[in-house]
């Protein structure tokens, strides 16, 4: 198993940014790819960017491609996804997933809100 630990939402204005982190400790030897979903009221849960976590390749949704960045740090074992250019539909909570292939972890999720 691999446990996660989300931090950095919070209330924004539009055009602003936040960066959430993502912690991971446990089986991270076993993670394949740390994966950023999000789901707002309503809605159903989206995909936004995921990235190898040995190769560091990304891949991202064309919502957000271009304003959002995702990286990680293999030494601290802890994702990020960095948010510029913020928009009122980017409000949702975000979820960091721990890729295993066989499985995946999720962590608890954090609130991103974005309004004036």
């Amino acid at each position: 198993q691999v446990q996660l630990v989300e931090s950095g939402g919070g209330l924004v204005q539009p055009g602003g940014s936040l960066r959430l982190s993502c912690a991971a400790s446990g089986r991270t030897f076993q993670i394949i790819h740390m994966i950023w979903f999000r789901q707002a009221p309503g809605m159903e849960r989206e995909f936004v960017a995921r990235i190898s976590w040995s190769g560091g390749s990304t891949d991202y949704a064309d919502s957000v491609k271009g304003r959002f960045t995702i990286s990680r740090d293999n030494a601290k074992n802890t994702g990020y996804l960095q948010m510029n250019s913020l928009k009122p539909e980017d409000t949702a909570i975000y979820y960091c997933v721990a890729d295993r292939g066989s499985s995946r972890n999720w962590g608890q999720g954090t609130q991103v809100t974005v309004s004036s």
